[in-house]
């Protein structure tokens, strides 16, 4: 593990971040997911957006721009589902294929769009302009994750096997969702070794 990753694991935060924790308490999100490597975004709804992203990519937190996306606070389900609507409004032309990389069960068919960010970006000023609460991707990511993260502790344990951790046997499918799940935590600077028992620490960190 390279130092820059060791300092993130450890509580780095990325220079991406700034400001306290943004509130995530809404009942429901439209959502605007755009890609890391081009302008392609998904749209859609969601009550757990964290959920969502993670559904779409293993490595959502690398495969998406977490600091161009968007979420947009609605008050239900329904409310969530209109705001899409008005959203993807007239972008027909602009609709592509999901990403082969994405996992397909989670990632719909007509709510990809390529080449239409300036004019999502300006729909969504205007969402917040009429009131509606707009959170920036990536600060409520990172709020989300962060309280879920108390749970690493028992959940690291109950998913690597002992031998696994010893480094007996090579890693396993559990262990790729363990290292993927602390990776996430690493890139949106949470802190890790804090949550985690010592011998999955030293597992994750790379230590003899």
């Amino acid at each position: 593990m390279s130092r820059r990753v060791r300092e993130r694991a450890a509580g780095y935060v990325p220079t991406g971040y700034a400001g306290p924790p943004v509130p995530i308490d809404g009942r429901s999100f439209a959502y605007v997911f755009p890609c890391a490597w081009e302008d392609h975004s998904k749209i859609g709804f969601s009550s757990d957006p964290l959920a969502r992203i993670a559904s779409l990519h293993r490595r959502w937190f690398e495969f998406f721009d977490l600091e161009g996306g968007a979420l947009v606070e609605a008050e239900s389900v329904r409310d969530a589902r209109d705001l899409e609507l008005e959203l993807r409004k007239g972008l027909g032309d602009w609709n592509a294929p999901a990403p082969m990389s994405v996992q397909v069960p989670a990632g719909g068919h007509t709510e990809w769009f390529r080449g239409a960010s300036a004019l999502l970006a300006t729909r969504l000023r205007q969402l917040g302009a009429r009131g509606y609460r707009v959170h920036p991707l990536h600060g409520w990511l990172r709020t989300a994750l962060e309280q879920r993260a108390d749970h690493l502790h028992e959940w690291t344990l109950a998913q690597l096997p002992v031998d696994e951790l010893d480094g007996l046997y090579p890693p396993g499918p559990a262990a790729q969702r363990v290292r993927d799940a602390l990776d996430a935590c690493t890139a949106l600077g949470i802190a890790l070794q804090c949550r985690l028992a010592p011998v999955v620490w030293d597992w994750y960190a790379g230590r003899e």
